[in-house]
């Protein structure tokens, strides 16, 4: 789903981040001990569309999904409680304005560890439970519940979500102008290093006045990751997305989950406009990401991108439930012969 247009004013200093944005004139003051977020809001509260807004918080990322079938959630042969990152049970949700249902019963089981890939027809409702799951504005829960790491997800905002370890990647990456990327990902990154009781990384002014070695430590803790990711330094110093192109903003994607060290990834089609290099270089650094206690949720439409991130487990969905789930086989046959052939089956 392409994300709308937005009016989006920012500015940066020491101290806080400052996001403006029309018509809904939000406004949030983000101290260095708070949280950040990514505000993404309609150009027009005229539309009928206006709600495909998105908001999600870069202070936390995280991979892990477990497979479902249609009518009861899957439990993989562990019985660990405490391997569990991700639990959803019978969730239905509609659009907020118009009440249309999209998702009619979905149970899903994310397992440290794990990578899960959903796939399934366009309008099958695979954005919209992403969406969901990181509470986009546009959707209500109707019915249902998800647990994350042990709590309830829903009952908590946006940006509580991405602190508690929630992070998702979109399909569209914004522009923010005003705002370089280094600051924005050292904000980010103490945002969720005050939620796991770390000392924050200061600005280079701390450095000399207040923390020295400060900045050189953040840098040195980011440096690692822009080389996983094959990215110039260089583009610290440009705004947040400003001037990239499709596969820029998809590393930058990956970068802010790198850096904010989540537990569950949702990635909405990663692979989307990126050539094989790119792809490659964003595979590697996502498998490298996956260590043991974290997950990684995939959205894709194509094979290419499971022959180098290899799935625990295929879901297949349709009408807003997951209809089949199968290992990296199942993404093989419905390349081969069409979802007709899959859910058939």
């Amino acid at each position: 789903m392409a994300i709308m247009n937005l009016h989006l004013q920012a500015s940066i200093n020491l101290r806080s981040l400052s996001f403006s944005s029309s018509p809904f004139q939000f406004q949030r003051q983000y101290s260095n001990s708070t949280s950040i977020c990514r505000i993404i809001q309609p150009h027009s509260v005229a539309s009928k569309n206006r709600k495909n807004f998105i908001i999600a918080s870069v202070a936390a990322a995280a991979i892990t999904t477990q497979p479902e079938n249609a009518s009861a959630p899957y439990s993989s042969t562990s019985n660990s409680e405490e391997e569990v990152l991700l639990e959803v049970k019978g969730l239905k949700a509609v659009v907020a304005e118009s009440r249309l249902e999209i998702l009619q019963g979905i149970d899903l089981v994310i397992r440290q560890g794990e990578v899960h890939a959903i796939m399934g027809k366009n309008g099958s409702g695979k954005s919209t439970f992403s969406k969901v799951l990181v509470g986009h504005p546009d959707y209500e829960v109707t019915e249902g519940t998800v647990m994350f790491k042990g709590e309830n997800l829903l009952d908590k905002e946006p940006e509580e979500r991405c602190h508690a370890g929630l992070f998702m990647s979109f399909q569209s990456p914004v522009e923010i102008p005003g705002v370089s990327n280094m600051d924005f990902l050292r904000m980010a990154c103490n945002a969720r290093r005050a939620t796991l009781g770390l000392p924050e990384l200061g600005p280079l002014e701390w450095q000399i006045i207040f923390h020295p070695g400060a900045w050189l430590q953040f840098y040195g803790f980011l440096s690692p990751k822009l080389a996983m990711l094959n990215m110039d330094p260089k583009f610290l110093d440009r705004n947040v997305n400003e001037g990239f192109s499709g596969g820029e903003k998809k590393r930058n994607e990956i970068l802010q989950l790198a850096v904010l060290e989540a537990d569950l990834a949702i990635l909405d089609e990663i692979d989307s406009g990126l050539d094989v290099d790119a792809l490659q270089d964003v595979a590697k650094a996502v498998n490298e990401l996956l260590i043991p206690k974290k997950a990684v949720l995939m959205i894709t439409h194509y094979q290419r991108l499971l022959g180098y991130i290899k799935p625990t487990f295929v879901h297949i969905m349709e009408n807003g439930r997951i209809v089949r789930t199968g290992d990296a086989l199942l993404a093989k046959q419905l390349e081969d012969g069409g979802y007709r052939a899959v859910v058939s089956v």
